[in-house]
């Protein structure tokens, strides 16, 4: 929310502690084997465990063709409106892709890794062993799509600015720079604070670069429709509000020569067009007015692509296999509410979704449930009996994991498929029973307070009402009312932003490095801090430690065990119905477009794609 500064998220007293336990002991330890932190160089790259991947004389990535055609235009469909140009604040609705075609930052993230990142505008990057501060050496011929160049002011400027008046996750990150050196005109230091971690130099990395003399006399809060000012490979060159905006290559970008850019950013001209719905825009696309359609709806993708393009071979369909974690797609408890503080109703709430009746019936079996935050990867804990790591970090948090969750025997309720599966609906009521709930007439009631039990689930597109409206018809079956109301984009935002909602189907994206925005989806301050994406109302100290953990991790099986306990807390919260995913994307594309035989870890990049039309 404008004016929102998050100035500060305390440690909490129980990881403190643990760090006080333990920090003597790796001081020991260095001690006897004669082990001191190295010495911090200026690199080409950097990883968040271990060494990146890519040496400093590397070419290019390998999900990308160096000998990508050039030129062409991409036109893509966009759902919904927008009423802004600044993707980095939290008023308004962004128009889409601003972030990645204009602003540009510091360093380039290599998709193919877990969490690596390349020189941009910086071209070294240096930081010690700690990790307690960061050095960026800038690229002298870095420019704006102005002509101006890209200075240490300006860098200091988006942090500045980006921490006063940005996103809460921007405020909450960058408010841990508690000195800035300039050391020279080209290079930068930034020092953290006691609550810096070892992800906060890549962090730094990934920060967009704003140009001071273009927004430093501006009320950065306030929405705008003036066409934004980076660095990055494309330029606004016109827009409709809330309908269309239309980037054009800067032909003269500065980074065309770089490694991380080379058989990137193809095409001459990206154009986004909005639709009302999904429907209209893949009309749109059958027609051949939207040239790429990444399908979300499995019975569009089963039954719906039987049109003439697409029989006349104008039209190419494929699955797309990618290396990340499913993510958690999930309705959402707003446990903030007193009706869903009891994580007994929560649970009892999980067991009337009835998966596989769901996936036969509605998406024709292309889903596999959900069954962790982190599943579909090595980070997820379904299935895997806690390791000393695990269980020596969820010590002094003992009631925060179920017994069968830490020793991997927990699973996804599951019924015959039939829509009739009663031992299901017979635990939950055992559940509600013991949370103080009881059927009378049809209804379940609070015993002590004589309320029904009642909520509405707000959705916004059709295919979330139907799913919603399922997950209704099973409620009713043992006396729960829920309702199901459908709201715009712009309504949606802002009331899960102010966490004014019941319940809400909502998807946590994941990467194979969860790291610092870990605390921004669950992280205990959000419990009260508006803005953040703990829409669950998670308070839980362990969540806390959890994070703090993921983030001191110096080599990846430390890192895998904290991100396990911290799904397996995160489960035993019962804070969400996880719902499913699909392992593939499916997307579907004009036959002029070409892609890469590599791709990366995310699956597609549109940025690595090309147009064979003018071959």
């Amino acid at each position: 929310m404008p004016g929102l500064a998050l100035q500060s998220w305390p440690m909490s007293d129980s990881f403190a502690k643990f760090i006080a336990r333990i920090l003597p002991a790796i001081l020991l330890a260095w001690a006897f084997a004669g082990i001191a932190p190295a010495a911090a160089e200026p690199a080409h790259g950097i990883a968040m465990h271990g060494a990146p991947e890519y040496g400093p004389d590397y070419t290019h990535f390998g999900y990308a063709d160096p000998d990508a055609l050039q030129g062409g235009t991409l036109n893509l469909a966009v759902t919904g409106t927008f009423d802004s140009t600044n993707p980095l604040i939290v008023r308004g609705v962004s128009a889409a892709a601003i972030r990645g075609h204009v602003f540009e930052s510091l360093m380039a993230r290599a998709l193919d890794e877990p969490f690596s990142l390349y020189g941009l505008i910086a071209e070294t990057i240096e930081t010690p062993d700690d990790r307690s501060w960061v050095e960026f050496r800038l690229r002298g011929e870095a420019r704006f799509s102005d002509g101006k160049p890209v200075t240490v002011d300006d860098v200091v400027f988006s942090l500045e600015t980006l921490r006063d008046h940005g996103r809460p996750n921007h405020r909450y990150y960058y408010s841990k720079v508690v000195e800035i050196d300039r050391r020279d005109e080209h290079t930068v230091r930034f020092v953290f604070n006691d609550e810096g971690d070892r992800e906060m130099p890549l962090i730094l990395g990934l920060m967009p670069i704003i140009p001071k003399h273009f927004y430093g006399g501006r009320d950065f809060e306030d929405t705008s429709l003036d066409l934004p000012l980076g660095s990055g490979p494309y330029v606004v060159e016109g827009l409709e509000p809330g309908s269309l905006i239309d980037y054009r290559r800067n032909r003269d970008y500065w980074a065309d020569h770089l490694p991380s850019n080379s058989g990137r950013h193809n095409f001459e001209r990206i154009r986004y067009e909005y639709y009302r719905d999904s429907s209209a825009a893949f009309e749109a696309f059958k027609k051949g007015l939207v040239d790429f359609r990444l399908e979300g709806d499995p019975t569009q993708w089963a039954t719906g692509y039987d049109f003439s393009a697409l029989n006349e071979g104008l039209v190419v369909r494929e699955e797309i296999e990618t290396g990340l974690p499913s993510g958690m797609s999930a309705f959402v408890f707003n446990s903030r509410l007193a009706k869903f503080e009891d994580v007994r109703v929560r649970r009892a709430l999980l067991h009337m979704f009835d998966f596989e009746w769901a996936n036969r019936t509605l998406f024709h079996g292309l889903y596999e449930r959900t069954r962790s935050f982190y599943d579909n990867s090595e980070l997820g804990s379904h299935g895997v009996e806690a390791d000393a790591r695990e269980r020596a970090l969820l010590a002094d948090y003992g009631d925060a994991v179920l017994p069968e969750i830490l020793e991997g025997r927990f699973s996804m309720p599951q019924s015959d498929g039939s829509g009739r599966d009663r031992k299901n609906w017979r635990a939950a009521v055992r559940l509600l029973k013991e949370a103080g709930y009881e059927v009378r007439d049809g209804t379940m009631f609070n015993v002590a307070t004589g309320e029904p039990l009642t909520f509405e689930i707000l959705v916004q597109t059709p295919e979330q009402e139907r799913l919603a409206l399922h997950f209704t018809r099973s409620l009713q079956r043992i006396g729960i009312t829920a309702k199901v109301r459908q709201v715009d984009t712009s309504q949606m935002q802002q009331r899960r932003q102010t966490y004014d909602f019941e319940v809400i189907p909502y998807k946590w994206f994941a990467s194979l490095s969860p790291g610092n925005e870990q605390s921004f989806y669950w992280g205990t301050a959000g419990r009260t801090q508006e803005g953040t994406r703990n829409y669950m109302g998670a308070n839980e100290p362990a969540i806390d430690a959890l994070i703090a953990a993921l983030l001191a991790a110096r080599d990846r099986p430390e890192f895998v065990s904290a991100a396990r306990a911290l799904d397996r807390v995160l489960l035993s919260g019962f804070y969400v119905v996880p719902l499913f995913h699909s392992a593939r994307q499916w997307t579907a594309y004009r036959n002029h477009l070409r892609h890469p035989q590599a791709t990366s870890l995310y699956g597609y990049q549109l940025d690595t794609w090309w147009s064979a039309e003018n071959q």
